[in-house]
């Protein structure tokens, strides 16, 4: 059951790193939906360095689900592995749970693309996703 969680975490994260590496390199499909706007404006640019940063650390993030679900062999403790796992669980928990304005399922404002779909999608994706990282560093 873990190396299945493992793979289906992995292969999620996976294909956010490639959807953030095509908007890096110009792609426009569903990229306003991923910015949360007010006044019709949105709240941030992300530079197209900053959007392919963003989909390499998710490849890396695939990467330690992969290595601690036992996919993949890394030469890295697996101490420090199922910390690092918990640690990116714990983050996208923060994720979910947002700023308490624009992002996350405690937002107050926003009625843009972004902030429904960040209620429906963005926000349970992360809280699963955190909990199939919590299921490949379970030693149980």
């Amino acid at each position: 059951m873990q190396v299945a969680v493992a793979a289906i975490t992995c292969a999620v994260f996976a294909i956010l790193s490639l959807w953030h590496v095509y908007w890096a390199l110009g792609g426009r499909l569903a990229h306003e939906a991923a910015l949360p706007f007010k006044d019709g404006e949105p709240l941030f640019r992300p530079s197209a360095v900053g959007t392919f940063m963003v989909g390499v650390i998710l490849m890396a993030f695939a990467g330690l689900a992969a290595a601690n679900g036992g996919l993949l062999s890394l030469d890295a403790s697996p101490a420090w592995l199922r910390w690092a796992g918990g640690a990116v669980a714990l983050a996208l928990v923060g994720r979910a749970i947002g700023d308490f304005r624009y992002v996350g399922f405690f937002k107050r404002l926003g009625e843009d693309p972004f902030a429904r779909l960040d209620t429906r999608v963005y926000s349970p994706l992360c809280m699963l996703l955190a909990a199939g990282m919590i299921a490949t560093i379970w030693r149980g």
